[in-house]
């Protein structure tokens, strides 16, 4: 295992599993799946050197549902998968949504639908990340674009998991998942790493209620074996026990969603490149921010005032900082690897009808600079119409 301050060469699935660990993952179960295996075989290799657990189990679906039984027995937990392993997870997400339970599900993106194209790059996943699974329900997202990024985001989201008491999905891409960089391993604040609590918590004759609002969330979770509790997906009251009355519903429902609606500024992180006095504005995130960081660069020694705004959190979206943005510029470029997802998102906060553009791939292809710099281009072309 590496410390801080060393400086290393290292593969985004590696830095992932890596970064899990010294955010206090202690299992792993999963199932092989490109591009998404190297996390599962790094975890492999070192969980059990640090007293964790790795299991294969014998699908995804087994692998979602060991890692939430791993959690309320008291390990942080997190598994790994591509698209058709996110699909067959997504009743246990719901499962863990339902039930309060923190744990991470990291999906490495690739061409899809079905088998689509295993060892290509993708973003075509980001609206299954928060609908994937049905009813009414939270969920935080996370989309790191670099690999250091990838070690010390996932740490973050392990803290928010643990937090909120929710899944959290770590979203990541063939290309992140493949490429290799280095960089210095972070210094990591204490304050990221959230203890259970232990039976020894509990006063003389006080009775754990895990389901109990707390400071707007919800009572931290204990280990099961430190005190018994029941754990349902049905409707339940603030003891875990079934109780599917119309009032309980809507109590438990409205808490699911107040909980993480009432913290979105506590929880969304982007990035802001050269928005200052951008007049178009680009929106990309995960590797595609890479090539649109590159295209503002370019799009500057041109003299053209081009800035990127990248969301990291992609759900609960940025919403509020990118109506700002969308007061100051003159137009907007999304660029994605789907069909445009996220531009469906940026459409709706465009409330002034400024010129809104869509640039996809859905070729297993990364969006290079230059297409971008034409799209651009062609958008100062309307600019000067209007």
């Amino acid at each position: 295992m590496y410390k801080a301050g060393d400086y290393v060469l290292m593969q985004g699935d590696k830095a992932c599993a890596l970064g899990a660990i010294a955010a206090g993952c202690r299992f792993f179960g999963g199932y092989p799946i490109t591009p998404a295996t190297e996390i599962a075989e790094t975890m492999a290799e070192e969980l059990p050197k640090v007293g964790g657990k790795f299991i294969q189990m014998e699908d995804e679906i087994a692998s979602a549902c060991s890692i939430i039984g791993a959690s309320l027995s008291g390990a942080k937990s997190m598994t790994a998968t591509s698209g058709p392993g996110f699909s067959l997870m997504q009743e246990a997400i719901g499962y863990a949504s339902m039930t309060e339970t923190p744990c991470v599900f990291v999906n490495v993106m690739r061409g899809g639908p079905s088998t689509g194209m295993p060892t290509r790059i993708s973003q075509g996943d980001i609206m299954q990340a928060k609908w994937g699974t049905h009813g009414d329900h939270p969920i935080i997202a996370l989309y790191p674009s670099t690999v250091k990024e990838t070690y010390t985001l996932i740490i973050k989201a392990f803290f928010l998991a643990e937090h909120f008491r929710t899944p959290v999905i770590f979203l990541m891409d063939e290309t992140l998942g493949h490429m290799r960089e280095s960089f210095e391993i972070p210094e990591i604040d204490s304050k990221f790493i959230l203890p259970r609590l232990s039976g020894e918590d509990l006063e003389d004759e006080e009775i754990y209620h895990p389901f109990e609002s707390f400071n707007d969330t919800t009572t931290p979770l204990m280990s099961m074996g430190k005190s018994k509790f029941h754990v349902s997906g049905l409707v339940h009251d603030e003891t875990g026990f079934p109780m599917g009355s119309s009032s309980m519903a809507e109590k438990l429902l409205r808490q699911l969603d107040k909980k993480i609606r009432m913290h979105r500024d506590e929880i969304t992180t982007y990035e802001e490149y050269m928005t200052e006095d951008a007049e178009i504005l680009i929106v990309a995130y995960g590797t595609a921010a890479r090539a649109a960081k590159r295209a503002v660069k370019l799009a500057r020694v041109d003299g053209m005032k081009i800035g990127l705004f990248r969301p990291i959190t992609i759900w609960p979206f940025p919403n509020a900082r990118l109506v700002k943005l969308l007061q100051q510029v003159d137009a907007v470029l999304v660029a994605e690897l789907n069909l445009g997802q996220i531009f469906q998102e940026v459409s709706r906060l465009n409330k002034q009808k400024k010129l809104l553009r869509l640039l996809s791939r859905v070729d297993g292809s990364l969006i290079p600079p230059e297409q971008m710099l034409e799209a651009i281009t062609e958008m100062r072309i309307e600019l000067d119409e209007y």
